[in-house]
């Protein structure tokens, strides 16, 4: 499910959601949350931070997720 189609984050609004939660990317990838942590910035995904102390949330802009994906495509022959 893609942060654009997850019905937690639409709550009545037209526009689509620009970024996704640590736990959002994970379940997009299949991956844990914990690989996201560790292997984000490693892999080229940038987090964004909103927020300050123990509040803050990491989250990443859903169009570089896309865009990492579409990087990430292997010929299959």
């Amino acid at each position: 499910m893609t942060a654009q189609e997850h019905p937690a984050r639409d709550k009545g609004s037209r526009m689509p959601a620009q970024f996704m939660t640590t736990r959002e990317l994970a379940e997009h990838l299949n991956m844990s949350v914990a690989w996201v942590y560790r292997e984000a910035a490693r892999i080229g995904l940038t987090a964004y931070k909103f927020g300050a102390g123990r509040n803050a949330k990491m989250q990443f802009r859903v169009s570089e997720v896309q865009k990492w994906i579409e990087q990430q495509s292997v010929p299959f022959n």
